[in-house]
């Protein structure tokens, strides 16, 4: 049986460098959680502020990094409980980005809605790492909110 458990950036952090398909650990967040089968973790949901300058509104997180061992419905489980926490905290929106190529089909599991396609190809501008961070695909958006648009 699957089980929430409160973990440390740094932990949340050295399970994405062993797991993540193609995403580094992360320098920050407002909170980790972990998700346990009772004898180790099997998955880890990183939150933090949006990347997104036009969404850091003080109301809305992101799920910068979601990780998991493959184990089933500890994704959705994660997602879940990442937007529990979120709300307890005051916040009002959630918001996470995936690959185009993959189907959301846990975030769906989990409440959230699909609302399109976000950002481009690659990063660009001044600060555009040299080498791509990401693989080079559009990004579908995903959020789950509480109705307040935002507001207080």
């Amino acid at each position: 049986m699957l089980e929430i458990c409160p973990i440390s950036l740094k932990e949340a952090n050295a399970f994405v460098e062993q797991h993540h398909r193609h995403h580094k650990p992360v320098t920050g967040h407002k909170f980790s959680i972990g998700c346990t089968d009772g004898e180790k973790i099997v998955g880890v949901a990183i939150v933090g502020r949006p990347v997104s300058r036009y969404l850091d509104d003080s109301w809305t997180l992101e799920v910068n990094r979601l990780c998991t061992d493959g184990t089933r419905n500890a994704c959705s489980m994660l997602y879940a409980a990442a937007w529990r926490t979120a709300r307890a905290m005051g916040y009002h929106k959630l918001v996470t980005y995936i690959l185009e190529s993959e189907n959301g089909a846990s975030l769906r599991a989990a409440g959230w809605k699909c609302v399109g396609r976000a950002g481009g190809l690659r990063w660009t501008g001044k600060r555009r790492p040299s080498v791509d961070l990401c693989p080079a695909q559009m990004k579908l958006r995903f959020e789950v909110t509480d109705g307040n648009g935002g507001q207080k």
